[in-house]
């Protein structure tokens, strides 16, 4: 298990680093696109629309940061031998779970709040 658990969150890895490459492309092509016009933010329609679209991938950015946190901490908890392993009720994740979310924490009972 820990040879393809770990194959999993490497892929899971390189694939959110992709997904965040493409986002900061995404996000750098809308700042151009502001600085292009003279939009004034407050009082021309375009501006705001401009505003939203960077609040926007910012968001988004931020969420793929912190799911990378979290591949890097299940990564971590490999290497440490508690993977796979509830953090709160400390019974086994089920794999099916992991196979499905690799950073997965908690075992479906406790993520559902039961």
């Amino acid at each position: 298990m820990t040879e393809e658990a770990r194959e999993r969150l490497e892929t899971e890895r390189r694939q959110t680093l992709g997904r965040l490459a493409d986002l900061t492309d995404d996000f750098d092509a809308v700042v151009a696109a502001s600085r292009d016009t003279n939009a004034d933010d407050e009082h021309d329609p375009e501006g705001a629309t401009i505003a939203f679209e960077r609040s926007q991938v910012q968001a988004v950015v931020r969420q793929v940061r912190k799911h990378l946190d979290e591949v890097d901490a299940a990564l971590r908890r490999l290497d440490q031998g508690t993977y796979g392993i509830c953090e709160r009720c400390g019974e086994p994740i089920g794999e099916g779970r992991l196979e499905a979310r690799p950073a997965a924490r908690t075992c479906i009972t406790c993520a559902s709040g039961r």
